[in-house]
């Protein structure tokens, strides 16, 4: 299967701030690939470069053919991009938003009024397609914004941090939308900071911090990485999770983590549901109070604390956007 995008060694500086280090990517048509990273770390730096907002310092990148420097003009009309804010136009009414779109890319009056029906049928927006869109809900304003990105049925489509904001529900919603573009033949480039979104949506997941592609595979593979099963259990008191540590610490593959506010531990052990068995006979001759406890697979938030040092809900400061 051909790339629909292949980038070798981006590099872009804002001064002293490095915001891409040498990224190096490669998505094949009709895949959608997560760009998966706290704030800070390079996604929508290395968004702006491939679809040609940004020049990249060093490297280079292809887009659906197209180099995204030589060819820029030639790659917009075969992409297209929904970013972490809708990009749309408040006192336009919903179907006057998609036409203007239409019309920017040349498909004449008649197609784009077409077109704005279709997308508005397709994202269940028929109802608010005459009203103007500063009266329309969050959700209602992303998948607006979503489908503005699809008016001229591009192959390749960028979405950076799309259900920032939305309510699970619209969330979900817009999951299922992004997997019929898939269905179909559309290549997505994902970037987002929910772990969830990532393991649903992408065929493969590139961990990106400073800069850089730290980790790349399936979420399989990237959890492979960390290890095996996890206990985790809750009790009720910092006294219990102090005793809890020390009667559980035989037990342990690898450091444990406590998470003190939520009165949290987390014990990477082996054996599975045995080990478990004996974790929970062990803090009960200690008289520990259990809230909760149960075995699990390591997740993808387990994968970004192994690789990058800290939660993958770490908010960093935002210095090259």
């Amino acid at each position: 299967m051909p790339d629909a995008i292949e980038a070798e060694g981006l590099v872009k500086k804002y001064g002293d701030v490095v915001a891409l280090d040498g990224m190096d990517l490669s998505v094949p048509e009709g895949t959608v690939f997560g760009l998966l990273g706290p704030n800070g770390a390079g996604k929508t730096t290395t968004v702006r470069i491939l679809t040609t907002l940004l020049k990249p310092d060093a490297g280079r990148a292809v887009v659906g053919g197209f180099d995204v420097v030589r060819d820029a003009a030639r790659l917009r009309t075969v992409i297209g991009a929904s970013g972490q804010y809708a990009a749309v136009d408040d006192h336009l009414t919903g179907a006057e938003n998609l036409e203007m779109v239409g019309r920017l890319y040349h498909l004449g009056v008649k197609r784009a009024k077409q077109r704005a029906r279709e997308l508005l049928e397709r994202f269940d927006l028929t109802d608010a397609a005459d009203r103007p869109v500063q009266g329309y809900s969050g959700g209602m304003r992303r998948r607006l914004d979503l489908a503005g990105a699809l008016v001229a049925d591009p192959p390749v489509l960028f979405l950076d941090e799309p259900t920032t904001g939305l309510d699970p529900r619209a969330r979900v919603g817009l999951w299922e939308v992004i997997a019929e573009l898939v269905a179909g033949g559309t290549t997505v480039l994902l970037t987002t900071q929910y772990l969830e979104e990532a393991d649903r949506l992408a065929d493969r997941i590139a961990v990106v911090d400073h800069g850089r592609v730290i980790a790349l595979g399936t979420a399989d593979e990237l959890k492979d990485q960390v290890g095996g099963d996890r206990i985790e259990l809750t009790v009720t008191s910092a006294a219990d999770l102090q005793t809890a540590r020390g009667a559980l610490a035989g037990l342990a593959v690898e450091e444990m983590r406590a998470d003190p506010g939520a009165l949290r531990l987390t014990v990477p052990v082996s054996g599975g549901a045995a080990a478990l068995t004996t974790a929970l006979g062990r803090l009960a001759a200690e008289r520990v109070a259990v809230r909760d406890a149960g075995l699990r697979r390591p997740t993808l938030d387990d994968v970004f604390l192994t690789l990058t040092g800290h939660e993958a809900d770490e908010k960093i400061k935002e210095s090259v956007r």
